[in-house]
């Protein structure tokens, strides 16, 4: 969950009374958030770095608030007032409006060239006109948006935004991708023009925007937006230009926001312009923008869509378990910022969904919310109609029995990480990464993450390099789930049960891997038989020992292979004394 960072004071006066510490955690409480921390700059410094370090910054009180991840509208003190006001009913819900310029003038427009398609699509723009900044909006603009890069725009790979001072520069706009040395301009608080290449290098030490280099830095072409002078207003992801840099003197804001996911950078548009559009001189009140795609179709932005849902009331008081009258419904989800009327003679509600409110996808996020305006504590506890009786899954049964006879067999369990990299499953076991049926980690964390394992032996493997000092023989075994792609299911993957056994030794130890598959077949009731039992088949895996190696057949059907392992892979996982290892699935045994 997001934390969001609040002055108590901004924060009591913008909602017209003063609260003590318990009174604002209990109100957070009903309105489904939580008081994380009652702090100060001084003393998060103080936490964080030493008491030398906080010398001269503020006592101020700050509130750390925690907030669910999909509430964007509730990441900056204006979002988060204005949502307690609404649910203390000392406000109604603002109506947002976007409209074209009062003069009557042409909509500002931003021009997509085809380029931006091999590095990032995507563009949306609006206006702020007539806006007043304080040092504390202005800090609080700057800081949604920061919230925004690293919660909805993943770190800015999927969305990033850049505002600037509309009156320093003249549309329209363009939104273009060039080579990285065709992009010259005085990056943010810089008094020097860099271009691109040397950007990356000036900035591959600042502690702030290195984190975002690697997102645009290998490829052919940087995206820029520029006016229709040619003054570069950025270089998204990374930086803004100085020229139009926003000032608490700015009274026209030019808002431009790109990104690879559109449904992504609307919805961060949207946030942003309702957020602070209450400074402006109309409240609530956007101006337009024309954005032409590289096709020549046109779209206006903010679009600010408000939709209705319709849900049955019967719905709602079955799924919380409360009987609650239409007309009280409708009052509970009117405090949440969701404006409801009873239609069909009080069978159901009507709920308007604003723009603010991204995260209400499907019925039941509007039901969620008239359990928080309930309050859970008001929900009375109920035994359940219903009489049950929990199973354990077979393949958990089946698994559970396995664990305890192999280790009777003289075998030690280890719980490896069902993620793995890439060179595990391929490269070290000399296989063709493509061939596997990988599942990628499209944002993997570190190199040791990048896929979800397709064997249990990698694991099992690495476990037994990190004890190799053991007394040998080393036994190792796991009975785990590894990930395989298939298309034929609704998530494109599927998780199958294997079980892996390896034997360490200073000779492999092929006969005592053997006798552990007798052994389990044995446990598992299946006979040593080619019709309808199992059998050992020759077969070459560049895995295994050339002329060491068979495929495990149970009636018929290939589940695994046993044998010696090719010493190329037990030299790529830093082992020095040859392996006898055996893999099968044991799904083929429920």
């Amino acid at each position: 969950m997001p934390t969001v960072g609040v002055k108590r004071d901004l924060l009591f006066e913008a909602l017209g009374r003063t609260y003590s510490d318990e009174e604002f955690d209990e109100l957070c409480f009903e309105y489904g958030l939580e008081l994380d921390e009652v702090t100060s700059e001084k003393t998060m410094m103080e936490k964080e770095q030493g008491s030398d370090k906080a010398e001269g910054l503020s006592d101020i009180v700050i509130y750390k608030i925690d907030v669910p991840a999909n509430r964007y509208d509730l990441l900056c003190l204006e979002g988060l007032a204005r949502g307690l006001l609404v649910f203390l009913q000392k406000l109604e819900a603002p109506r947002y409006k976007a409209i074209p310029p009062k003069s009557g003038g042409r909509l500002q427009q931003m021009f997509i060239k085809p380029d931006t398609a091999r590095v990032r699509p995507f563009a949306v723009a609006a206006i702020l006109r007539n806006i007043t900044f304080t040092k504390e909006s202005y800090d609080s603009f700057i800081d949604l948006q920061d919230k925004l890069h690293q919660n909805l725009g993943r770190k800015r790979s999927l969305v990033s935004m850049g505002t600037h001072d509309l009156d320093t520069i003249q549309g329209p706009f363009t939104f273009d991708a060039l080579p990285p040395d065709q992009i010259k301009f005085v990056p943010l608080n810089q008094t020097k023009a860099y271009t691109a290449v040397e950007q990356m290098e000036l900035f591959s030490g600042d502690s702030h925007l290195r984190h975002y280099l690697p997102i645009i830095r290998d490829k052919p072409v940087y995206p820029v937006i520029l006016d229709s002078n040619g003054v570069v207003l950025s270089m998204p992801p990374i930086i803004n230009g100085n020229h139009s840099k926003i000032t608490l003197n700015t009274k026209n804001v030019f808002i431009e926001i790109t990104g690879t996911d559109l449904t992504k950078i609307k919805i961060s548009l949207d946030i942003l312009v309702t957020m602070f559009s209450q400074y402006c001189k109309e409240p609530f009140v956007m101006e337009q923008v024309e954005v032409i795609k590289p096709d020549g179709s046109k779209d206006i932005y903010p679009a600010l869509k408000y939709r209705k849902e319709d849900v049955p009331v019967d719905l709602i008081n079955r799924r919380v378990g409360v009987n609650l009258s239409a007309d009280k419904i409708a009052q509970l989800l009117t405090k949440m910022c969701l404006t409801s009327k009873v239609t069909e003679g009080g069978k159901k509600l009507s709920v308007e969904i604003p723009p603010t409110r991204a995260d209400v996808i499907h019925s039941c996020d509007i039901i969620e919310d008239v359990a928080i305006a309930h309050g859970y504590n008001n929900i009375t506890k109920t035994i359940p109609n219903t009489n049950t009786i929990a199973n354990q899954f077979g393949i958990n049964k089946l698994t559970d029995l396995l664990r305890l006879d192999i280790c009777a067999a003289g075998f030690t369990e280890v719980l490896t990480f069902a993620l793995c990299s890439r060179e595990d499953v391929s490269d070290k076991l000399q296989l063709d990464l493509a061939k596997t049926k990988a599942v990628h980690i499209s944002n993997p964390k570190t190199a040791e993450f990048q896929v979800a394992r397709t064997a249990l032996l990698p694991g099992v493997l690495k476990t037994i390099a990190c004890n190799r000092k053991m007394p040998l023989p080393i036994k190792a075994f796991e009975i785990s789930d590894v990930v395989l792609q298939n298309p034929d299911k609704d998530v494109g993957a599927q998780n199958y049960r294997h079980f892996c056994a390896v034997h360490y030794n200073k000779s492999p130890g092929f006969e005592v891997i053997h006798g552990l598959l007798d052994r389990t077949m044995q446990l598992l009731q299946v006979p040593f038989s080619k019709e309808d039992g199992y059998h050992l088949k020759a077969a070459d895996s560049p895995t295994f020992f050339s002329g060491r190696c068979a495929e495990v057949i149970v009636r018929g059907k290939s589940i695994g292979h046993l044998g010696v392992l090719h010493p190329n892979v037990v030299t790529k996982f830093e082992l020095t004394n040859p392996c006898a290892a055996l893999e099968i699935s044991i799904e083929p045994f429920l």
